[in-house]
């Protein structure tokens, strides 16, 4: 072992013995020093195994291509697993290690504590190498063309699942009776007529009735379940990416709490380390390069850190209001930042915790573009606070239901865009809608706004239309 390795394992062991001091609570950590091409492959794919598509490939290059130039550098990759695996960069320096341990260390409590990935896979990493081998196998069987065109398909809408973490499984039929012969599934294009012979008579056909009873928010296994076109391979790959989404969607709707919560504490960590007056200095420059305020966008690791930061001051100096009302103690604010550290997402920490005083000394503002320049709109605290709620609703994609799948009664899919005044990207929305229809088979058909005017697109396996209703 060379004197570097001695001093990184060294300061790992330091590192993680001040984590468990502050309380923080992870997962056995694993640690790779990795090259740069090893790194942004991990970056690229989400995980050090995965199936093989061109998307991850063009994500690859692109990313190489910005450290390649130096205009922007991954330090380290954490997957939320247990054991947790951290890969660090073999260029980055002892002092930027240190800052990393300390930030890997805080992710993977965030991982192992928050509520949001309590039905987390934790065994994710030797899933998603069965998935690449399955998904390999299939390829051999039925061609790589077949099957990448597939996977382009899925992942055109592999945002659009339910995350709850308690829902029912689906268990709707196309009509009122429950009996054997009541399947999801057609086997052939003759089961209807094989159930009438087996009724007896007309008097007791099926009757109709809405499909689904309610609205469906999850689309992928609303056509796992009940797509008429889908070859079981193509049902198991479904399921596959839909699992490897759930996977991914905590860390969508948690990014600002989990990057500010991992900021924090790299922070506070090192403060108690022996630091060198070198690696002082070289330290505050990299903290201030990953939790510098941006003019024109959020800065999740600086967002979050500084509501982290002000919860922690308010409940640990609460006013004589909070203390009567509330029942807050002084000096509670550490135990006050855990607490929401498990038990809330985005949405509700910045609802509950981003507060007019931090608003208006962080100069928060709205902006939007008006003719060739960018302007300020407003500078109300609770419109900022709102929007940024908004922003981060549904991971920040957009919330479509499937409202009929039954629609015209021929088996067409209506879905319908929960509209909140953020229009859907029209050209992208034209390009996704014939891979919805290679999935399902049928018409699909996507309501939504445009102009505030209510609109349709509708394709039927040969163009687009649009019906304004």
């Amino acid at each position: 072992m060379s004197l570097i390795e001695k001093e990184l394992e060294y300061a790992i062991s330091e590192i993680t013995e001040i984590a468990d001091g502050f309380g923080l609570d992870f997962y056995e950590m694993r640690y790779e020093i990795c090259p740069a091409d090893i790194i942004y492959t991990f970056g690229a794919y989400g995980m050090p195994t995965r199936y093989s598509h061109w998307s991850f490939g063009k994500q690859y290059h692109k990313m190489k291509l910005q450290y390649d130039f130096g205009l922007s550098k991954i330090y380290e990759l954490v997957i939320n697993s247990d054991p947790c695996y951290a890969f660090l960069l073999d260029s980055n320096s002892l002092i930027q290690n240190k800052l990393i341990v300390a930030h890997v260390l805080a992710h993977c409590d965030f991982f192992k504590n928050n509520v949001r990935f309590s039905n987390t896979r934790r065994d994710m990493v030797e899933s998603m190498s069965a998935t690449a081998e399955r998904i390999a196998h299939y390829e051999h069987q039925y061609g790589k063309e077949e099957v990448e065109s597939f996977l382009d398909a899925v992942l055109a809408i592999q945002e659009h699942i339910d995350p709850s973490l308690v829902r029912p499984k689906l268990n709707w039929s196309m009509t009122d009776e429950d009996d054997d012969t009541n399947v999801k599934r057609k086997k052939s294009e003759y089961d209807d007529l094989w159930n009438m012979d087996q009724k007896g008579d007309k008097e007791k056909q099926k009757k109709k009735k809405k499909f689904p009873p309610k609205p469906e928010k999850d689309l992928l296994l609303f056509i796992e379940e009940y797509s008429r076109e889908l070859d079981p391979w193509q049902r198991d790959v479904l399921t596959m990416m839909r699992e490897e989404m759930l996977y991914f969607w905590p860390q969508l709707e948690t990014k600002i709490m989990n990057e500010g919560w991992a900021s924090f504490w790299h922070a506070r960590i090192l403060r108690e380390m022996d630091l060198t007056s070198e690696e002082t200095i070289e330290f505050a420059k990299l903290n201030a390069g990953v939790v510098q305020p941006s003019k024109t966008t959020i800065n999740p690791y600086y967002l979050g850190l500084k509501i982290f930061e002000d919860i922690e001051e308010r409940f640990n100096h609460p006013t004589d209001d909070m203390k009567e009302r509330q029942g807050i103690k002084e000096g509670s604010g550490r135990d006050k930042i855990f607490e929401v550290r498990e038990i809330e997402s985005d949405i509700s920490f910045i609802r509950n915790y981003l507060t007019k005083d931090l608003v208006m000394n962080e100069d928060m503002y709205l902006f939007q573009k008006q003719g060739s320049e960018y302007k300020i709109v407003d500078k109300e605290w609770e419109h900022i606070r709102d929007q940024l709620v908004l922003s981060r609703v549904n991971g920040g994609f957009p919330y479509l239901l499937v409202t009929n799948g039954d629609y015209m009664k021929n088996g067409e899919l209506y879905i319908t865009h929960s509209y909140e005044g953020t229009e859907l990207d029209v050209g992208y929305l034209e390009k996704v809608l014939p891979y919805i229809y290679q999935l399902w088979g049928r018409t699909v058909h996507i309501e939504t706004k445009v102009n505030d005017k209510a609109i349709t697109f509708v394709f039927d396996g040969h163009k687009v239309q649009r019906k304004y209703l």
